[in-house]
């Protein structure tokens, strides 16, 4: 829309697809390529086969899956609350308890998610808050991790929201918890879905933390596809990877329908 001519739309377009190609798609491309692949000849993989998505099904792989899922819906659930329950408290604080609590929850993602891993080992090894080598400590690190963007993004959500429908319905004689719970969450609903959805995509995706901390009977995928990588077996690696998109991209525009119904009711 900022720019006019027909010329100068097609030279815009042009950089876009020029610069988004090669960085964005194409990796992921050949990605979904080396996982139908057997050998790599020349610049791209060759030698179709179904082999690894055969073994993803007949192997333990599917229970890498199902792990991963099951830890992102308990994180991004657990963080989406302590995120919105923050930022409505947040709501009612002075400007410096408000920055305060604000550094608070960025300080996980504003250093290495290593030391975060690091931290929850070293502080739960101990009773009486033994979590090492239990699959409570994976989720409480992907909770501490991904609650940031749900703060961030309720705490954006309320910034925007028109204070006159609660004053409304608090001046109709409405008690305080029937208007957080019959009006001011239900405007908050697109945000908060979107947080949701955010947080289960990096919940998915999570690995440096995960692999100090994960314990033998508790494997999300990506340490799975790590380890297949690392062990030499990059095609198979790359199945895993297509799994482990193709999963978080369908509860993503799962969670899209959901945000676009609530948004439109």
């Amino acid at each position: 829309m900022l720019v006019h001519s027909k010329a100068a739309r097609r030279a815009v377009h042009s950089v876009f697809f020029l610069l988004f190609v090669p960085v964005f798609a194409l990796p992921l491309l050949v990605i979904v390529a080396a996982s139908f692949a057997t050998n790599w000849s020349g610049a791209l993989p060759s030698g179709a086969t179904l082999t690894h998505y055969q073994d993803i099904v007949r192997g333990d792989s599917l229970d890498a899956l199902v792990t991963s899922v099951l830890t992102a819906l308990a994180a991004s659930t657990a963080a989406l609350t302590a995120g919105t329950w923050a930022a409505l408290a947040a709501e009612k604080l002075g400007p410096r308890t408000r920055r305060v609590l604000d550094a608070l929850f960025l300080l996980p993602v504003a250093v290495p998610s290593v030391v975060v891993g690091l931290s929850l080992l070293v502080a739960f090894s101990r009773p009486p808050f033994l979590l090492n080598g239990t699959p409570q400590i994976v989720i409480t690190a992907h909770t501490v991790l991904v609650t940031a963007f749900a703060y961030q993004s309720v705490t954006a959500a309320l910034a925007r929201l028109d204070p006159a429908y609660e004053q409304s319905a608090a001046g109709l004689g409405a008690r305080p918890a029937y208007v957080l719970w019959r009006v001011k969450l239900p405007l908050l609903l697109p945000s908060l879905t979107a947080a949701i959805g955010l947080c289960f995509a990096l919940s998915m995706g999570e690995l440096s933390a995960t692999m100090m901390l994960y314990p033998p009977d508790w494997m999300p995928l990506p340490v799975q596809i790590f380890a297949a990588t690392d062990r030499g077996s990059l095609f198979a690696g790359a199945a895993l990877a297509v799994v482990l998109m193709a999963t978080t991209l369908l509860v993503l525009l799962a969670v899209s329908r959901i945000r676009t119904r609530a948004t439109y009711r």
